[in-house]
């Protein structure tokens, strides 16, 4: 079965792309091709990647406004995929809940499962002044896209993803959420906390470019050790991914 893999969450600025550009280098490194698609109406950063070789989906002729009936299109690319296939989509902020609005309505994931694909939306959680909005993002998620296994992924760049209340702090696996939504929670990915000074800002040197992990090996202006955290970093990213079983 081909395996479908879309980044799901209203609040922007919290690693969507990014989170995007990490399964599609995972399936690179296995010698798997993943076909990608960019419905990002504002940013589409995914599509900015050469190695990806991403669609850029177009929604509607205007930013603001998004065609639904548009995402039959998205649809109709994947139904017929042989079952070795794997898509990686990146939705935007912009186009969150007219997804998952049209994946509800049309029953579009029964489609997708019904000709024997598996469907995984992922869902971002970030720490800091947005975790509450992206937490209310995955009850939507949960709520509109019943009967599939969500993958959820853990920012925590602007802080701890937990829960505090009174003098207590809680992991995101001890919260009430978590325990609400466990048995639909295919696995937790959390992205490693990295030095700002350091790792920061060899990531940003990365991303800045569009660059994927292997392409960093040889590209100009990244010092040695630059390229070595940047391996390191992507040697344990990869790690857990493949225990997360993608």
């Amino acid at each position: 079965m081909a395996r479908v893999f879309m980044t799901l969450q209203g609040k922007g600025g919290v690693g969507k792309s990014f989170v995007a550009s990490l399964i599609a280098q995972h399936f690179l490194a296995r010698g798997i091709k993943p076909q990608c698609f960019d419905t990002d109406p504002v940013n589409q950063t995914f599509a900015s990647y050469n190695a990806f070789d991403a669609t850029r989906f177009k929604l509607g002729e205007r930013v603001d406004q998004i065609d639904q009936r548009a995402f039959d299109g998205l649809i109709e690319e994947i139904l017929p995929a042989d079952d070795e296939a794997v898509f990686v989509v990146d939705n935007g902020a912009a186009t969150f809940l007219p997804l998952v609005n049209y994946l509800a309505e049309n029953e579009a994931v029964s489609v997708l499962t019904e000709a024997g694909h598996e469907v995984v939306p992922i869902s971002i959680l970030t720490g800091g002044q947005a975790l509450t909005d992206t937490a209310t993002g995955l009850s939507q998620l949960a709520q509109l896209v019943p009967d599939v296994q969500l993958l959820v992924v853990l920012n925590e760049y602007f802080g701890p993803v937990q829960s505090t209340g009174g003098k207590t702090s809680v992991g995101f696996t001890e919260t009430r959420l978590f325990k609400d939504l466990e048995a639909r929670i295919r696995s937790v990915i959390v992205l490693p906390v990295v030095t700002a000074a350091t790792y920061g800002k060899d990531l940003e040197a990365l991303l800045s470019q569009h660059l994927t992990f292997a392409e960093s090996a040889s590209a100009g202006g990244l010092s040695v050790m630059a390229r070595h955290r940047l391996k390191t970093y992507w040697d344990k990213m990869d790690a857990v991914l493949l225990e997360a079983g993608l």
